[in-house]
């Protein structure tokens, strides 16, 4: 599976590999085992740079379904909107990289 653009970018780590999982799927709440599994990042790893997360606001707890909490990306957070900026700005140049290389061999 090819990385994204954000990893590939920003280095392949655990924290940059979370952050882009939330990123990607931002809007949406997930628990703490999803999170790891979908971001390919080791349960003992998530929840070491857990309460990073949380004491930096990065994420913030939305429901409770039985025992499981659900959390998302907490989108008021001006470092995070930052963040998202970012993903969408280096999104959107790989776009455009992939789309001229297109047109040119067309050509």
């Amino acid at each position: 599976m090819e990385k994204s653009i954000f990893i590939r970018v920003l280095g392949d780590t655990p924290k940059i590999r979370i952050l882009n999982y939330l990123i990607k799927y931002r809007g949406l709440d997930y628990s703490m085992s999803d999170i790891a599994r979908n971001s390919n990042v080791g349960w003992a790893t998530l929840s070491r740079l857990w309460k990073e997360f949380v004491s930096l606001k990065i994420i913030v707890s939305t429901r409770e379904i039985g025992k499981a909490k659900l959390f998302k990306l907490n989108e008021e957070n001006p470092a995070v909107n930052e963040l998202i900026g970012v993903y969408k700005k280096l999104l959107q140049q790989e776009t455009e990289d992939y789309f001229s290389k297109k047109i040119k061999v067309q050509a």
